[in-house]
């Protein structure tokens, strides 16, 4: 099925499942222990042997000897796996890092090794056996340093524009009536998920199997493929469940590629978890940035001109962060200049995180929108609705699909009683607790992509769904259920969903906030087929026939729809793709941010006290696991903004906080409570379900709420995050 033209009325709008807030139907799996995550994958791989990996004790440089010959005598070693016996191994095609060294470092703790033995406490005793020596190089570590050596980056499919431009920023701005001119910085940050990059690996002649943490199960495919160099015919990932990825488990990373090494030499099925120092050295993380707006405004409050550049640093091949991707349709304003430039740092690879692009660049462009109010003397919602655009800023001849951020602004001072807001910093005080109020803008792309799913009915009435799909803790199950349930016109116990194998039809995958809306049209494609085929077998008009309550209902005929499978399984298998809707608009959610703040007066401790997010993210297939994924968002903003940062040994080129000891993330005692609104909308140019993704708009433009809701209080700017307390307290007020 192709999309093409705006959807018209079908049968998603009856609203009998979808857009209801029902349970997770994986949820009782998970609580109960019965979720088969890809290391206890047990049953498949009885005989598993572990694999440790030993990861380099340099940054830069070689390897210049490597003996192995106390590790493969040690008890219960089964094989060594080093770049001597692995055989050429290519890149997959997203990541640039390659996953197993030798004899060249490129960053610190990459796979330099993997032991296999009978037991993880047998292969863990003989990893550090392995004796390495290397030849330590000079690297390059500090994005300040390199800055000036930073060049413009390749746009590839994966990267935007290096540099865009409209009108004439640099006249404009200079001519500017109110002027602003300000410097931020961002650090680099983990992932941090609970499940560790974990998998298991077995070969059957040519043929491998993978049980792994992936959320592209069809990038995982094309790359293990192209590592190893065998056909892509011969690969099986399965995935069906994920204990969170948030952009860093892409594709296949090193545990994918060193288990299926380790099996080829072992001749058994291998289990490799990446240890929890290597999550943050050895796989990817979002890249520091520093960022430079500028401001340009008539004095009553109207952009003339506006101008974002990013630096950011990363391994040979990768891509910058594109942190000023929202400014380049956020904000009205005729003169209009973006520039990204990218730096060779030898720090383990930069890659997509949790909104790549739109979280780090609102974390600074957001902060000068509210500085810029403040020269103007203008509320700083007012100043942000004056600039709204209803049509793309680069492009004025393209219209927004839908944007409702006014709304979204409106709703959220509203609700949030945003009229008490201390109009001058550092006025409102409760004892020692100074107080404030911040608000940020909301924005993230939503782009669909081609999505394929299987459909059976049998002779129970039974709906079952395949696709390759993967759930990575977002609600996949739950909404692909509730689809096929109301397209086909049953109960969402007649539903069963099965997903995360490559086997299935291929997906969209999660990421980039294109899974929900891309994966439930899929479905949705392969149902309108099955109810053709279902009507056709009834003897009804598949025009005309509608699936109600287990029912085919037409011209007073009402017949069950398990009698249509009564002689044998129905199976219809469809692919939705797309046509030129998103170049004729432009597509993107929408959201508002509010935060109350405390800060200690004496100490410069900050206390989150409320938290708003209100969203416009076309239609929500279900509110609960929309709400869920919202919150997950601000939270993930409440840590950017405060605590997470990971520091880098500029001497030596590691991460030294490489655990979930040194780098601090949220917990349920730092957050207060987060509401989350959904505005009424439904957006036709998008899919047939009229749906956004919204699992990246709850991160965007959080870090950037609280760090003006604490200027607010304390009359203290900070522009380099995280905003930690010796930034303010040599700084608050008398």
């Amino acid at each position: 099925m192709k999309f093409e033209t705006p959807a018209g009325r079908n049968p998603i709008d009856e609203l009998n499942v979808v857009g209801k807030p029902v349970d997770r139907v994986e949820g009782p799996l998970k609580v109960t222990g019965n979720a088969t995550f890809a290391y206890e994958q047990h049953a498949v791989a009885p005989s598993a042997a572990y694999g440790y990996v030993v990861g380099a004790g340099i940054a830069k440089g070689r390897i210049a000897s490597i003996d192995v010959t106390r590790a493969r005598a040690a008890s219960g070693v089964l094989a060594v796996v080093t770049a001597s016996n692995s055989g050429k191994l290519d890149k997959g095609a997203f990541y640039a890092a390659r996953a197993l060294a030798g004899p060249d470092i490129d960053h610190y703790h990459q796979a330099v090794a993997l032991v296999v033995a009978e037991t993880f406490e047998q292969a863990r005793a003989a990893a550090n056996m392995v004796d390495i020596r290397y030849q330590r190089s000079t690297g390059a570590f500090d994005l300040e340093a390199a800055r000036r050596r930073a060049r413009a980056p390749k746009q590839g499919p994966y990267s935007p524009p290096p540099e865009t431009s409209r009108g004439q920023f640099a006249e404009a701005y200079a001519a500017a009536p109110v002027q602003l001119d300000a410097t931020f910085s961002t650090p680099d940050q983990a992932h941090a998920m609970m499940e560790p990059h974990a998998t298991i690996a077995a070969w059957e002649g040519e043929k491998l199997t993978l049980w792994t943490s992936i959320q592209q199960i069809n990038w995982g495919v094309r790359d293990i493929a192209k590592t190893l160099d065998i056909p892509k015919e011969n690969v099986r990932i399965v995935s069906p469940y994920i204990g969170g990825g948030f952009g860093g488990k892409g594709t296949i990373l090193s545990d994918a590629v060193l288990a299926s090494l380790g099996a080829r030499h072992a001749r058994r099925p291998v289990k490799v978890t990446l240890q929890r120092a290597l999550m943050f050295n050895n796989a990817t993380h979002r890249p520091a940035t520093i960022q430079r707006v500028r401001i340009g405004a008539s004095r009553d409050g109207k952009i003339i001109a506006i101008g974002h550049e990013s630096w950011s640093g990363n391994i040979e091949g990768g891509r910058p962060e594109a942190a000023t991707a929202p400014t380049r349709v956020l904000y009205a304003g005729p003169h209009r200049m973006t520039r990204l430039r990218l730096a060779h740092l030898d720090l383990p690879e930069g890659s997509a995180m949790r909104a790549p692009g739109e979280a780090p660049g609102m974390m600074a462009l957001e902060i000068a929108m509210d500085e810029m109010a403040e020269k103007l003397g203008l509320d700083p919602v007012a100043f942000r609705i004056a600039n709204d655009t209803q049509v793309d800023p680069e492009d004025p001849g393209r219209p927004f699909s839908l944007r409702q951020f006014v709304e979204c602004m409106r709703l959220g001072a509203e609700r949030f009683d945003w009229k008490k807001r201390p109009a001058s910093p550092a006025s409102r005080r409760e004892g020692r607790w100074l107080v404030g109020m911040g608000v940020a803008a909301a924005i993230r792309g939503a782009p669909v992509t081609k999505s394929a799913a299987r459909v059976r009915l049998d002779r129970h009435g039974m709906v079952t769904v395949e696709t390759d799909m993967t759930d990575i803790g977002t609600g996949s199950y739950t909404i692909i259920a509730q689809t096929a349930a109301e397209m086909m016109g049953v109960e969402l116990d007649s539903v069963t969903v099965r997903l995360g194998d490559s086997q299935f039809p291929e997906s969209a995958g999660s990421g980039g906030q294109w899974g929900a809306a891309s994966a439930t049209a899929g479905v949705y494609a392969a149902c309108v087929k099955l109810r053709e085929t279902v009507a056709s077998k009834l003897g009804l008009d598949p025009a005309g026939a509608q699936f109600v309550a287990g029912q085919v209902r037409q011209g007073g005929r009402s017949i069950p729809l398990a009698q249509a499978a009564r002689d044998a399984e129905l199976v219809e298998e469809d692919t939705m793709e797309y046509g030129e809707l998103a170049k004729r608009y432009a597509q993107q959610t929408f959201g508002a941010h509010f935060v109350e703040v405390a800060v200690d007066a004496v100490t410069g401790e900050i206390r989150l006290r409320r938290m708003l997010a209100v969203c416009a993210a076309g239609r929500i297939l279900n509110p609960k696991t929309a709400r869920s994924q919202v919150i997950g968002g601000m939270t993930m903003g409440a840590g950017a903004a405060l605590m997470e940062a990971l520091v880098v040994d500029k001497r030596h080129g590691f991460f030294v906080n490489h655990d979930l000891a040194g780098y601090e993330v949220p917990v349920h005692a730092d957050m207060p409570h987060l509401d989350a609104v959904f505005l009424d909308e439904a957006d036709p140019t998008i899919a047939p379900l009229k749906a956004k993704g919204v699992g990246e708009l709850g991160i965007s433009g959080v870090a950037a709420a609280i760090a003006n809701a604490i200027y607010n209080a304390t009359g203290v700017r900070v522009r380099d995050y995280p905003i930690t307390l010796d930034k303010l307290i040599d700084r608050l007020p008398a």
